[in-house]
């Protein structure tokens, strides 16, 4: 199948993940898309394909003879789409030799704009596929899977040696469950590289580490009349406390590269009730255990100002940064790094600031760095990338997938 051809299939397939069921997957409709990969994978003659009552597929292609001994490696990329932003009813507006220039999106007017993407002139004389304003694209990681697809389809149908391969897909990676249900009895690899990255230049092995906090503050609510020294008002309790936070030095908003922050994802109350959620992110795992820390003296000084149990604090661990175990591996890095410079491109190792399924697998006992997809402008209706950035990763994947390690 065309790669083209692969990629509209593919995010035509409604398949964004749900954050709030607490199913696994989130969402039933995720199994669409694994169906097809599921037979997609059967009919390019791999082994083993399965696909786990919680939405996983696996397929494996054996070791071409004389590769037999080599590492075996994994591909991974998520099925699932972002709840960020509508991911149904996918029209994707295809525009062939690129002028570099803004770009309307014509279902809903709004403008892919050179100032607010100003990579966008780089891509100039390429096939640019954006969506039409009123969806996702699902290049996140819909991208990744068509190139993970098309390149094991590529070494197969050209007969290139290759050592033993595993191609994996999971849902939910866009709500932090990808590697949840994960199974490495299944997938029996030495090590992997998850595929839902930005630019194909893209080679990352570092990742913020994260975790959830969360305020619930219990208040008193009697007739505002009679309220005085009575009345404790959990929503003007949740405002101090936020206040308390660094306003704007420490947000996502004002933070770039390794610099961590915190962030106010939800809030919401009333007199006798109010939670506030955060996500904190932070590459050093010193400093995010500092801002725990002031958290948890916000709860300490409110408690005491207002009374022992208005205020109560969670922390939850979500995910943590892979270079502590991909240091021991740099070896898959450095065959990434020279697949990419094969293409004429020179490759980039940027801290990620946020986090993939490779983290979690790495820690799982899968080293796993990130390669890109040549996809842009992730969860929302400005996502885009081009059908010559998904053809360069096709070789980037192609060629590690020729170059396996020795053990």
């Amino acid at each position: 199948m065309e790669l083209k051809d692969r990629f509209l299939k593919y995010v035509g397939v409604y398949t964004t993940s749900d954050e709030e069921s607490g199913m696994h997957p989130s969402a039933e409709r995720e199994f669409d898309l694994a169906r097809i990969l599921e037979s997609e994978l059967k009919d390019l003659g791999l082994e083993q394909v399965c696909l786990s009552d919680t939405c996983y597929v696996y397929g494996f292609l054996p070791a071409t003879e004389g590769m037999e001994d080599k590492q075996t490696m994994a591909f991974v990329a998520h099925m699932d789409t972002a709840p960020d932003f509508n991911g149904n009813n996918v029209h994707p507006q295809i525009i062939e030799n690129y002028d570099g220039g803004d770009v309307l999106l014509k279902g809903s007017g709004a403008v892919l704009s050179v100032k607010d993407f100003p990579h966008l002139p780089s891509l100039k004389g390429r096939t640019l596929i954006t969506t039409d304003g009123t969806s996702l694209l699902g290049s996140d990681d819909k991208a990744g899977v068509t190139e993970i697809m098309t390149a094991v389809e590529t070494v197969i149908k050209e007969n290139i040696p290759h050592g033993p391969l595993w191609i994996c897909f999971t849902p939910d990676e866009e709500i932090g469950e990808g590697s949840l249900n994960f199974d490495m009895d299944i997938c029996k690899a030495d090590f992997a590289y998850t595929v839902d990255g930005a630019s194909e230049t893209e080679i990352a092995y570092e990742n913020f580490n994260a975790a959830s906090a969360r305020f619930e503050i219990h208040g008193k609510n009697v007739h505002p009349g009679e309220a005085k020294d009575i009345m404790i008002n959990a929503s003007r309790i949740g405002c101090e406390i936020a206040m308390r936070l660094p306003l704007l030095s420490e947000t996502p908003a004002t933070t770039e590269g390794r610099e961590g922050f915190y962030h106010l994802t939800d809030m919401e109350g009333n007199v006798e009730k109010a939670t506030l959620s955060y996500i904190l992110r932070d590459h050093d795992k010193d400093i995010l255990e500092g801002r725990f820390n002031n958290l948890r003296e916000i709860e300490k000084e409110f408690n005491k100002i207002y009374g022992e149990g208005t205020v109560s604090l969670t922390i939850s661990h979500t995910y943590d940064n892979m270079i502590s175990v991909i240091k021991d591996h740099m070896e898959i890095v450095d065959l990434a790094k020279e697949a990419i410079k094969a293409q004429g491109i020179t490759p980039e190792s940027e801290a990620i600031r946020g986090g993939t399924d490779g983290a979690n697998l790495s820690f799982k006992g899968l080293p796993c760095p990130n390669l890109g997809t040549g996809g842009y402008g992730f969860h929302g209706p400005f996502e885009h990338c081009t059908l010559e950035g998904m053809e360069t990763m096709v070789k980037i994947i192609t060629y590690i997938m020729s170059h396996p390690i020795a053990k």
